[in-house]
């Protein structure tokens, strides 16, 4: 069975406790270790191993990224996991779980900027990556062993070593024959992991793994799936293509594929972005018309500049809302023509804010853009039956020139400052 020294790079014939040439345990062994190419590499608790790294005063405590008390954790180190703290759960709680926690406010500048560092470092293996976020991306090293005199294995290997001693942050590979099964992968062993899923072991693997496994199975959708008796991969098995398409949907073709540990879906460099969006939590409930006013303003205009930015436009304007029970609400207005204008977006999801009965104060508000489209695609104004559109418009892009030249604060409307 063939291995690999995950610490000094070393190919093995066999499968061994530690290395031959370093010593080390971090072995890997599988029969297919270097015949498989489709991987996915995730960073490991990557806000927090960031601010570890710039802080090594830090490197032994639990550390919280996140928004305040009134906010949600975005990342949690490992330390703060063992105590129970995930990504995703609300900042109080968090706090009672970790009362000791080092809570840190997101610094996104400067977890891009690493970002695109490693990103870099996976265009020396191969063209073929599709980023899923910041700190995780999908690679396909198929046909790059003749150009790097390796098997894609042993340069996954390399790639992670290199972030821990370039970049300071570490990262879990997930090795196998298609997408799907390299994400599973990825998540078996973290952190640090290096994990295989071959064609042979595929079934046996999957068999009885619950279905929540499926990435993009959410409450929601788990709920349904249960509600139908299928909680695990050997439940799907029994079900025919036909009833599953008839009960799911285009879920069902899918869930059909996966249970088998089929995923034809190709690692493509551009996979196209299908929304834009920003939200924030309040540090206190709200009901005040000003606040919220504001706030719409302020995301409107951080839509339209993402937008702007990757040279796009939406038909879809989207508001979200969350009350203090954690009761979400959310409205949507398809527009006539696609828009990257923050003036069309602000107005679209203030209408949609102003149709919102359940007046109560709410705790988070959001605001986004979706049905994508190049911005050549993009109407000129925001409503040609709307006299003061063309104006508008006109000072919007204005004021984006002005902001390239002089930075972000040069100009603010004076509705930001609510």
């Amino acid at each position: 069975m063939p291995a690999l020294c995950r610490d000094c790079l070393k190919p093995h014939d066999r499968a061994m406790p530690r290395c031959t040439a370093c010593g080390s345990p971090r072995m890997t062994a599988h029969p297919e270790l270097f015949d498989l190419s489709i991987a996915h590499m995730d960073c490991d608790a990557f806000y927090a191993s960031v601010e570890k790294r710039d802080s090594p005063e830090l490197a032994a405590k639990p550390v919280i990224i996140g928004g305040g008390r009134r906010g949600v954790v975005s990342t949690a180190c490992y330390v703060a996991r063992i105590r129970g703290v995930h990504s995703g759960m609300p900042m109080f709680q968090a706090l009672k779980l970790c009362p000791d926690a080092v809570t840190l406010k997101p610094r996104m500048e400067v977890y891009a900027a690493v970002s695109r560092q490693i990103r870099a470092m996976m265009q020396d293996l191969t063209p073929a990556i599709e980023p899923l976020s910041l700190d995780e991306a999908f690679l396909d090293l198929t046909g790059t062993q003749r150009l790097h005199g390796a098997p894609p294995a042993i340069m996954l290997a390399r790639l992670v070593r290199r972030m821990k001693d370039e970049l300071g942050v570490t990262g879990s590979i997930g090795l196998s024959h298609n997408k799907f099964l390299a994400k599973v992968a990825s998540d078996l062993d973290k952190p640090r992991g290096f994990s295989v899923i071959g064609r042979a072991e595929t079934a046996d693997f999957l068999r009885d793994k619950p279905v929540r496994l499926i990435w993009g199975i959410g409450p929601a959708a788990q709920a349904s799936l249960e509600r139908a008796g299928i909680r695990s991969f050997s439940d799907l098995l029994r079900w025919d293509r036909r009833a599953l398409i008839e009960r799911f949907g285009g879920m069902g073709d899918r869930l059909w594929h996966l249970a088998r540990g089929e995923d034809p879906r190709p690692v493509s460099a551009h996979a196209p972005v299908k929304s834009i969006s920003n939200e924030t939590t309040f540090h206190e409930d709200t009901g005040d018309p000003d606040i919220l006013d504001g706030h719409l303003w302020r995301m409107a205009e951080k839509v339209a500049d993402r937008a702007k930015a990757k040279g796009l436009a939406g038909r879809v304007v989207t508001l979200k809302l969350k009350r203090a029970d954690h009761h979400a609400l959310t409205r949507r207005v398809s527009l006539r023509e696609a828009t990257q204008l923050a003036d069309t977006i602000y107005r679209s999801a203030r209408a949609l804010l102003d149709t919102v009965e359940d007046k109560a104060p709410f705790r988070l508000l959001g605001c986004g853009l979706s049905d994508l489209v190049p911005e050549d695609r993009a109407a000129v104004a925001a409503d040609l039956l709307d006299p003061g559109a063309m104006a508008r418009a006109r000072a919007e892009q204005a004021t984006d020139t002005i902001r390239k030249r002089f930075g972000e604060g040069a100009i603010l409307k004076g509705r930001a400052l609510r």
